[in-house]
């Protein structure tokens, strides 16, 4: 849900305002690099204060430096930018068995618990200079989080070069990429080579029947509730796109 913009208190509010509100949302706010007041930073999440009338502002979460948001790029570089991070929906075929689609079961900080997820990570500076910058991210992600190393007989397939994970709160964005490995079998998962920060407890390998219930059902295993990213690898995998 949209989070409407912050608004200073004003009791009366003559016509000529509701006027250029009207006009407003038409045309959205003009945010430029002047709106733009930087309210926290670290490495890993700003927050910066969009200013862009009098009175009235609206909070953004961002993993971009203040004068590197998306707010306030310009038509082309909206349309040519890459994503923070890259989501990867990995099936996996082993002899004797149908495709299964893995999750990770990760500890999710801001939701206090562990959820079934895609393997899923940042995009490192040096990704970004690559022939292939969301294979080499999904590549490099995909082996930390799963043991497995992708080989150049298994397909990988983008299947949408940014998606906004919260625009409403925040200009985060993920690529989704399709990675379909053949195994002999399943000895290679592991969670061994994350990051530290990182904490994950196994697996999960669903059949499509597996996928539809956990999709009918609005819940994991675990009857835990799971994130949107989880539900496009879902829906994915059940659609046959990946075939």
């Amino acid at each position: 849900m949209r989070r409407p913009p912050v608004k200073a208190e004003n009791r009366y509010e003559p016509e000529t305002d509701k006027r250029e509100d009207k006009e407003l949302s038409k045309k959205g706010p003009d945010i430029t690099q002047d709106c733009v007041v930087n309210v926290f930073e670290n490495k890993y999440l700003n927050v910066v204060d969009l200013q862009y009338d009098a009175g009235r502002h609206y909070f953004d979460a961002t993993r971009h430096a203040p004068q590197d948001i998306v707010a306030i790029k310009s038509d082309e570089e909206f349309k040519t930018m890459l994503p923070d991070a890259v989501t990867c929906f990995v099936i996996i075929k082993t002899p004797g068995s149908e495709a299964r689609l893995l999750f990770v079961k990760e500890f999710r900080y801001p939701i206090g618990r562990f959820v079934i997820a895609p393997p899923a990570g940042l995009m490192d500076p040096e990704d970004k200079d690559a022939k292939e910058p969301l294979f080499e991210t999904a590549i490099r992600e995909i082996h930390e989080e799963t043991g497995i190393e992708v080989k150049k007989t298994d397909k990988l397939t983008v299947v949408n070069p940014l998606v906004f994970s919260s625009p409403g709160m925040t200009d985060e964005s993920n690529a989704l990429v399709s990675a379909v490995i053949t195994l002999d079998d399943l000895a290679p998962l592991s969670n061994d080579n994350a990051e530290i920060t990182e904490c994950f407890d196994g697996f999960l390998l669903l059949t499509r029947d597996d996928a539809l219930s956990l999709l009918k059902e609005g819940r994991d295993n675990e009857d835990r509730f799971y994130s949107a990213y989880t539900w496009m690898a879902l829906m994915y995998f059940v659609s046959g796109m990946w075939e």
